[in-house]
C-alpha cells in the first residue's frame, strides 16, 4: 500500500492547493511527509503540523530540519491532540486529516468534531481514511485492519453518514468522494471528503 500512500499524499497535496489557500493546517502530521509536499510551495505562507505522538513529530523535525532552521516561523510543529481545544489554531484557510481519523478512539470522535469544526474552523477541511470494504482486495482477514494502531475502518455507508453529520452540526457542506483504483463492488481503497465552511 506504499504506492497508494504516495499517491494519496500527493492527490492531498493538489486538492488543498486548488484552494487557494495559504495558511494549513495538517491534523495529525505523523512524520511530515505531507508537510513536505506543502512546504516546498511558495502558495503555502504559514503551514502547522500537530501530531500526539511525540515519536512521529521527532520524525517530522528531523525530516523537514531544512525547514525549520534559522528565524522563519513559515512551518511549526506542535505537539498536541486535535481532538482538544486549540484555540491557537483559529484562521487558517485549510486543514488536512489524511490517514489520521482512523486512529482516534470511538468515544473521542465528538471531541474532534468540536475541536476541528466547532472552534478551529477552517475555511476548508480536506480529510482521507480508508474503506473497509476493500480491504479483502489487500488480502486482509475479515475484521482486519490496514495498521495495528487503528481504531476503526468505516464502510462508505457509516463514512458518508458521520462527515454528513458534522457538515450539518457545523455550518459546512460536504462533499464525498474516493481515491485509488476503483473497483465497482466496493468503491476505492480510500475514502474522501471536502467540507467547506458555509459562512
Amino acid at each position: 500500500m506504499t504506492s497508494l500512500h504516495e499517491a494519496r499524499l500527493d492527490h492531498a497535496y493538489h486538492r488543498i492547493k486548488a484552494t487557494g489557500a495559504s495558511r494549513i493546517l495538517d491534523l495529525g502530521c505523523g512524520s511530515g511527509a505531507l508537510l513536505h509536499h506543502l512546504v516546498r510551495d511558495e502558495q503555502f505562507e504559514d503551514i502547522v503540523g500537530i501530531e500526539t505522538s511525540g515519536h512521529a513529530l521527532l520524525q517530522a523535525r528531523d525530516n523537514l530540519s531544512d525547514y525549520l532552521q534559522g528565524t522563519s516561523t513559515r512551518l511549526r510543529l506542535i505537539r498536541g491532540s486535535y481532538a482538544d481545544s486549540q484555540t491557537a489554531l483559529t484562521g487558517f484557510d485549510a486543514a488536512a486529516m489524511v490517514e489520521t481519523i482512523e486512529h482516534v478512539k470511538p468515544g473521542a470522535l465528538s471531541g474532534v468534531e468540536r475541536s476541528v469544526f466547532g472552534q478551529i474552523r477552517p475555511g476548508v477541511v480536506f480529510m482521507t481514511t480508508p474503506n473497509r470494504e476493500y480491504n479483502p482486495l489487500f488480502g486482509l482477514a475479515p475484521g482486519e485492519f490496514r495498521e495495528q494502531d487503528h481504531q476503526f475502518e468505516w464502510d462508505r455507508a457509516k463514512f458518508r453518514s458521520w462527515v454528513a453529520g458534522v457538515a450539518c452540526r457545523n455550518g459546512y457542506r460536504v462533499t464525498v468522494g474516493g481515491f485509488g483504483d476503483y473497483h465497482p463492488d466496493v468503491g476505492h481503497p480510500t475514502q474522501t471528503a471536502f467540507f467547506e465552511r458555509l459562512d
